[in-house]
């Protein structure tokens, strides 16, 4: 269920991390280290659909630590929210097929397999059969994590994606960049997306438009992921998807290619 590189162009993917029924943001994975920002996730999916989203991506943070899957009513309400407008992406606790399973079963059109599809890659084959996934490669300093960061897989980013021949995408997060504000590692994602195999949507330190903009023009890049920003309005989901339809303009023009 792959997609050539030549056909994807970064889409917006706003984030909404779960805990306990909230929509929260964590720094760097830290659980106690969090920002509630609302407590009616299903109004918050709705509103980056309305403005012209094309994803929403959802992280059961509750469910990534124990393995319990609390919010996946709340998961399940936002899909509704969005049916026919928006498609949702979802993660955390994302464990066996049948959680894959019961997440399509809600209305989610891709899943995200972090810690599961480190410890067994076959998973991700088996969960493909039911539902697109996406392999989320969670790394501080190149080292994979996993169990909600909390812990190092001893596996390094490059030598992983080889794993996953089946992944629709692969989730790039950068731990130490993820909730700080600080911008995303470009040279990385940039390195991540010709090696892959599979397009990459970048996560973690997206604070700007400008930031927005940089990953737009990374070859072979699918999707950025962004958060903290927009809760904490620095920019909205129709400036950011302003900059990349503006980039996307550019790269046709460039190429002769129809617009």
């Amino acid at each position: 269920m792959t997609m050539s590189h030549t056909a994807s162009f970064p889409e917006l993917y706003p984030a909404i991390d779960l805990r306990g029924g909230q929509v929260v943001r964590l720094r760097q994975g830290d659980y106690a280290d969090e920002t509630v920002y609302g407590s009616d996730p299903a109004a918050v999916a709705r509103g980056f659909a309305d403005a012209g989203s094309p994803w929403i991506h959802v992280v059961d943070l509750d469910a990534a630590k124990s393995g319990d899957p609390v919010n996946r009513p709340v998961v399940a309400a936002i899909a509704a929210a969005v049916s026919g407008v928006a498609q949702v992406q979802t993660g955390g606790g994302v464990r066996s097929v049948d959680d894959a399973q019961q997440l399509a079963d809600a209305g989610v059109a891709r899943v995200v397999m972090g810690s599961a599809a480190v410890s067994d890659p076959s998973l991700v084959a088996a969960a493909s059969e039911i539902v697109r996934v996406a392999v989320g490669l969670d790394h501080k300093n190149g080292e994979i994590a996993v169990h909600g960061w909390t812990e190092g897989s001893g596996l390094q980013l490059d030598d992983a994606y080889a794993l996953f021949p089946t992944a629709d995408v692969f989730v790039i997060t950068d731990i130490g960049r993820d909730g700080m504000l600080e911008g995303p590692d470009v040279e990385g994602l940039a390195r991540s997306a010709e090696v892959a195999g599979s397009p990459v949507i970048a996560s973690g330190g997206v604070a700007t438009l400008d930031d927005i903009e940089t990953l737009a023009r990374i070859p072979g890049l699918a999707g950025v992921i962004t958060g903290k920003a927009l809760y904490e309005g620095r920019f909205d989901v129709a400036e950011a998807l302003a900059v990349l339809d503006r980039v996307r303009a550019g790269s046709n023009s460039d190429t002769g290619a129809p617009s």
